[in-house]
C-alpha cells in the first residue's frame, strides 16, 4: 500500500488528500532527469575546458619538447651557414687568389641567424608544420652551399695540380723559420714610424730575428737585385714570375747575385740592421702585378691554422714598425 498524500486547505481549514496522477508522476521523473543532465554537462564542460586530459597533456609535453629540438637544430644550422660564410671567403679571398681564379659566380647566398627581439614569441606562434617547412629550407640551402663549395674546392685541386710549376714560383713561406725568430714587430698596414713618429703605410711584415740569422726565398725565382737599395740597406729582390715579386731588406750579408736562379728554402742572406732599421729584423713584401699585398696571405705552405693565428695576432698587435 502506497503513503496517502495530505495538504492543508486553508480556505476550507481542512487536510485534503492529494490525488497523484499518472501525468504529475511523469512530469517530475521529466524534471529530475532535465535537473541531472544540465548538471552533468556544467560539469563535462567546466572539466574539460579548465583542466586537460591526460592525452592533452602528454601532447602538449610532445610539442614543447618538439619546439626545444628545433631551436636546437635550428642553432646548429646557423653555426653551420656561419661556417659556409668562413670557408666562401677564404676560397675567393685567398685561394682563387692564389690560383689567379676568379670567384665563384654561382655563388649561394644564405640568410645567417641574428639576434631578433619577439624571436620566442614568433616560434611559439608557428605551427609543428610551419617548424618543419622552416628548418627544412634552411637545410636544403645549406646542402646546396656545401656541393658548390665542394665544385669549388675540386675546381682548386685541378689547377694546383695542373699549376705545379706557378705553385712553386708563388711565395707561400715565411723567410725566417719560427725558431730562430724573436718576434714578428710589425705587420702591413698603418704603422708608427720608429724614425719620425708619425703614422705611415708600412708595405711588409718586419721579422726580428739575430744578426746572421737565414733568411730564405719564399718561391722559386730570379734575383733580380741583390745589393744596397734606399731605405732598405742590403737588399734582395726575386722576380718569381707570374705577376709575383718578393724584397727582403735591412740584410746583415748578401749571399746571392743578380739573375742567380734560386729555389724555394735557399738561403739568399742573413738577417742584419742595414738601412733605415732600429734593430736586427728582415723587412718582407710581396709584390703582386706591381702591387704590394698583404705577405701573411702567403705563407699557406709554411704554417699549421693555430701558427697562422698566433702570427696574425703578433703582427696586428703591434703598433710601430721597425724601419
Amino acid at each position: 500500500m502506497s503513503k496517502k498524500k495530505f495538504h492543508f486547505n486553508p480556505q476550507t481549514l481542512n487536510y485534503e488528500q492529494v490525488e497523484v496522477t499518472f501525468g504529475s508522476v511523469m512530469w517530475r521523473i521529466f524534471l529530475f532527469l532535465l535537473v541531472g543532465v544540465v548538471i552533468g554537462l556544467a560539469f563535462f564542460f567546466v572539466f574539460f575546458l579548465i583542466f586537460p586530459s591526460p592525452s592533452e597533456k602528454l601532447r602538449e609535453q610532445q610539442v614543447r619538447e618538439l619546439r626545444t629540438q628545433y631551436e636546437v637544430l635550428n642553432r646548429q644550422v646557423d653555426e653551420l651557414q656561419l661556417v659556409m660564410i668562413d670557408l666562401r671567403q677564404r676560397d675567393d679571398n685567398l685561394y682563387r687568389v692564389l690560383l689567379q681564379a676568379e670567384p665563384l659566380s654561382n655563388s649561394v647566398s644564405f640568410a645567417t641567424s641574428v639576434s631578433r627581439s619577439n624571436y620566442y614569441d614568433d616560434l611559439l606562434q608557428k605551427t609543428n608544420s610551419q617548424l618543419a617547412a622552416d628548418l627544412t629550407r634552411k637545410v636544403d640551402l645549406l646542402e646546396k652551399t656545401i656541393y658548390v663549395q665542394n665544385k669549388s674546392y675540386d675546381e682548386i685541386i685541378s689547377m694546383a695540380q695542373t699549376n705545379e710549376e706557378r705553385m712553386r714560383h708563388i711565395p707561400s713561406i715565411q723567410p725566417i723559420l719560427n725558431k730562430d725568430l724573436t718576434r714578428i714587430a710589425s705587420g702591413y698596414g698603418y704603422r708608427m714610424d720608429p724614425i719620425y713618429h708619425t703614422r705611415r703605410f708600412h708595405a711588409g711584415m718586419d721579422f726580428t730575428a739575430p744578426t746572421g740569422t737565414d733568411i730564405f726565398a719564399t718561391g722559386d725565382g730570379v734575383v733580380e737585385l741583390a745589393g744596397w737599395k734606399q731605405g732598405y740597406g742590403n737588399c734582395v729582390i726575386i722576380n718569381h714570375g707570374f705577376g709575383y715579386e718578393t724584397l727582403y731588406g735591412h740584410m746583415h750579408k748578401i749571399l746571392v747575385r743578380k739573375g742567380m736562379k734560386v729555389k724555394r728554402g735557399d738561403v739568399i742572406g742573413l738577417v742584419g740592421n742595414t738601412g733605415k732599421s732600429t734593430g736586427p729584423h728582415c723587412h718582407y713584401e710581396v709584390h703582386y702585378k706591381g702591387n704590394v699585398v698583404d705577405p701573411r696571405n702567403y705563407y699557406f705552405q709554411d704554417l699549421s691554422p693555430e701558427e697562422y693565428d698566433k702570427m696574425i695576432q703578433m703582427a696586428d698587435n703591434y703598433g710601430q714598425a721597425m724601419d
